[in-house]
């Protein structure tokens, strides 16, 4: 018996890996984030499954399923929203299954940025522009507190594409925070449930954010901040310049890779 952490993916229900597929049609146990998983993923649950929604259940509560179908021998997918790499409460589950001696297993998913990204046809690093993608939130509320050091200014200093997560409640802390390191001209995008049906896209600048998303605001929505957004002036990659030698596509008298000639 194994329980299958599977990423569901941003929300479309074909945004699911093959691995996750497979696992999930194998498994006559699902467990799912009933608010964050899409009902079109749980379609690839084998006929007679015990599907179990766990959005109002305790920790102690989904690790008592998972238990009780250990005990019967039953595989178990996990189904997480997005990637499990991050946010998803993972490790609290693992940890705990690891000391009851329960096999598991990680498959990953599509993750929200990257489905913000492509709803957006953005490369999000460009060259001379951004090379580095910092994947964050802001403090406050419930949620687990910011270690020291981990603040949107410091992020903001190196000019780095940001991907603020679980923060439009706090628009405009991060519009303060962020203009002094990017200016008011710097492009953003909002982005509410990436590859849903219902998906919906603001662009603006840091300077004209607050008018344009006006009270459009939902817990989910991911914020990104960076020049990249929409740029059209930026230098090209030298992936495929004329003189970068490949072992593919060598160049020159003495190429670096002759075996590949």
């Amino acid at each position: 018996m194994t329980v299958h952490f599977i990423g569901a993916g941003p929300g479309a229900p074909d945004l699911l890996t093959l691995r996750g597929r497979d696992l999930i049609a194998a498994c006559p146990v699902c467990l799912y984030a009933g608010s964050l998983v899409p009902e079109g993923v749980l379609a690839h649950c084998p006929p007679g499954a015990r599907i179990v929604n766990t959005a109002s259940l305790s920790l102690e509560e989904i690790v008592a399923e998972i238990a009780a179908a250990h005990a019967a021998g039953k595989d178990v997918a996990r189904l997480h929203s997005g990637d499990l790499s991050i946010w998803s409460a993972m490790g609290e589950q693992l940890r705990r299954l690891r000391a009851l001696g329960i096999p598991c297993s990680v498959t990953p998913g599509v993750p929200s940025f990257s489905a913000a990204a492509a709803a957006l046809e953005t490369e999000l690093t460009l060259p001379g522009l951004a090379q580095t993608v910092v994947l964050t939130r802001t403090p406050g509320g419930r949620a687990s507190a910011m270690p020291e050091g981990e603040k949107l200014a410091a992020f903001a200093a190196t000019g780095a594409v940001l991907a603020i997560h679980l923060s439009i409640h706090l628009l405009d802390t991060v519009v303060a925070e962020l203009t002094p390191h990017y200016g008011a001209d710097c492009p953003v995008a909002i982005v509410w449930r990436a590859s849903w049906p219902d998906q919906r896209i603001v662009r603006a600048t840091l300077g004209t954010l607050d008018a344009a998303v006006g009270t459009e605001m939902e817990r989910t929505a991911l914020i990104l901040v960076g020049k990249t957004l929409g740029a059209a002036d930026f230098d090209e990659s030298r992936l495929y310049a004329a003189d970068y030698d490949r072992r593919y596509r060598p160049v020159g008298a003495e190429p670096r890779f002759p075996e590949a000639t």
